[in-house]
């Protein structure tokens, strides 16, 4: 079970009910965007006693990678359909309520995944603004199993090639299902149907808001907190930034932030740190110097997931000892966010273990017996985002790019060294500057240099050299899960090079990266 809060959020709720689907996550993006308050919760963690607690006024089965033709599928207590709330089944969800409401499923058929057309049969409020009957709407797809007859009381509103149920409703008791996935946005107007069901079906009012949510949050910290100090890892990153300014706004002087300069920082983002928690904020602010401890730990440390380790560890001891200086101290306050909390209650499992290793994931030992404050908890990325900016946060800041929590050394593959850390700061200043420089730093997701072990022979002047190769790399992206790289007006590329040679000693080679990332695949952070 997720944590419990220590004030339930006071909004209209829609619960979404996980069974493992990689995109899950964009169904609640989609919900939030819209104004609606939402949870996701895996499926064998959904029983009467959640339903009774949360009390939803609308649910939302996701897709799966299971069939639901299996003995040991995922499946979801009755009680969901017996709640009299609007229920809708996306792809794999929309196949387990036919089977559990008395439809049929088979699998063996041909599948399909990827773009397709559904042809609306009938009209329903699903698809209110998407055409009347006759209209092709495009979508995207992604099923092995059918459903092949469809339970009492349900009708097909949209087919496809593929699907003759693309879409069902049983409108007197207001449950739908979907076999294609109107969250992703190679749905293009799958947002009109989500927003179809939360509003135009389910009432929802959409009072879920930036603003509402900062002040619930101080309540909270300040009911949770009480007159205990609180401790704040700081990393300089946009999450635990916007934790420790809200924290700050509800406790004030209660709060003392520390942060560990590991060394493996972008170019000068130290010095940017301190003077806005202690120059700008006035926040009691602890900065510790540990770029020489961190870097005498990485000597001769070559394997990436033993980079992240020695990292983690070392990251735990230092701020450990600084902690243990903060007198009174009764709580440990983490830029925790929703995605986190989603993926340590995952009953599905997913790559989030073996991803996450490093030192903002999974809190710091029982021995410093601090009880966790996560004030971020329930938002995404860029709600976080929001609530800087509703924060009075400088727009620069908040709107900083992704930065992994090891640093640099995962963007070093081979050696760490100080000189090659300082190379790469070098070159990455140089990339991030050509980019604001042409305007493009807010329409990118993420962009980023990164040092290769490899070494070439090139010629700069009369001279060979015998010098590093440095990758640029630069993504667009709607929800971080899937990225595609940016398209680069070759001027910008161009200079941008040409400065990375001219101005970094040790690098004679720039490429640009142009792969992309489709979805559950991992890519340089």
């Amino acid at each position: 079970m997720t944590a419990p809060h220590a004030r339930e959020p006071n909004h209209e709720r829609l619960l979404i009910v996980d069974f493992g689907s990689q995109v899950t996550q964009l169904i609640a993006r989609r919900a939030r965007e819209d104004g609606v308050y939402c949870e996701i919760h895996p499926y064998d963690r959904v029983d009467a006693e959640l339903l009774a607690r949360f009390q939803p006024k609308a649910v939302i089965l996701s897709g799966g990678p299971e069939s639901v033709t299996l003995a040991q599928s995922p499946s979801v207590t009755p009680e969901v359909y017996r709640l009299g709330v609007p229920v809708l089944g996306i792809c794999y969800g929309e196949q387990l309520m036919c089977r559990d409401l008395g439809g049929a499923v088979e699998g063996g058929h041909a599948g399909e995944f990827g773009r397709a057309d559904i042809v609306i049969e009938r009209e329903s409020p699903l698809l209110f603004g998407l055409g009347g009957p006759g209209a092709r709407e495009p979508v995207w797809m992604s099923h092995g199993d059918r459903v092949t007859a469809l339970p009492p009381g349900f009708e097909p509103i949209a087919v496809s090639e593929g699907a003759p149920f693309a879409a069902i409703a049983d409108e007197g008791r207001r449950l739908y299902g979907v076999q294609f996935h109107p969250e992703v946005a190679h749905t293009p107007r799958g947002a009109v149907l989500l927003r179809n069901f939360t509003r135009r079906i389910a009432g929802f009012s959409g009072d879920w808001s930036m603003a509402a949510f900062r002040q619930e949050a101080i309540a909270r910290i300040r009911d949770q907190v009480g007159s205990g100090r609180v401790i704040c890892g700081l990393s300089g990153g946009v999450d635990s930034s916007v934790a420790a300014v809200l924290i700050h706004e509800a406790v004030g002087e209660q709060l003392t932030c520390v942060f560990v300069d590991t060394g493996l920082l972008r170019a000068h983002e130290a010095d940017e740190v301190v003077a806005m928690f202690r120059g700008h904020y006035n926040i009691p602010l602890a900065h510790v110097d540990a770029r020489a401890e961190f870097l005498g730990a990485l000597d001769g440390v070559t394997d990436p997931e033993l980079k992240r380790k020695t990292i983690g560890r070392l990251f735990v001891e230092v701020f450990e000892r600084e902690a243990g200086k903060v007198q009174g101290a009764a709580f440990l306050a983490q830029g925790t966010l929703y995605p986190d909390v989603i993926e340590s209650v995952s009953a599905t499992g997913g790559p989030s273990q073996v991803i996450k290793s490093h030192h903002n994931v999974g809190g710091l030992p029982e021995r410093m017996k601090l009880k966790l404050l996560e004030p971020l908890r329930e938002l995404f990325k860029d709600e976080v985002r929001a609530l800087g900016r509703e924060l009075g946060l400088p727009a620069r800041f908040v709107g900083r790019h992704p930065f992994p929590g090891p640093g640099l050394a995962i963007r070093i593959p081979g050696a760490v060294t100080p000189e090659r850390v300082a190379i790469l700061q070098k070159a990455d200043a140089i990339w991030l500057e050509e980019i604001r420089r042409a305007g493009l730093y807010d329409v990118i997701w993420q962009a980023f240099a990164v040092l290769l072990p490899v070494r070439t022979v090139g010629v700069m002047g009369d001279a060979r050299t015998y010098d590093e190769v440095c990758a640029l790399r630069a993504v667009t992206s709607v929800d971080g899960m899937t990225a595609d790289y940016f398209q680069f007006p070759w001027e910008v590329l161009s200079r941008a090079s040409t400065r990375i040679i001219n101005e970094v000693r040790g690098i004679n080679r720039v490429v640009y990266d142009i792969t992309s990332k489709p979805p559950g695949t991992i890519e340089w952070e």
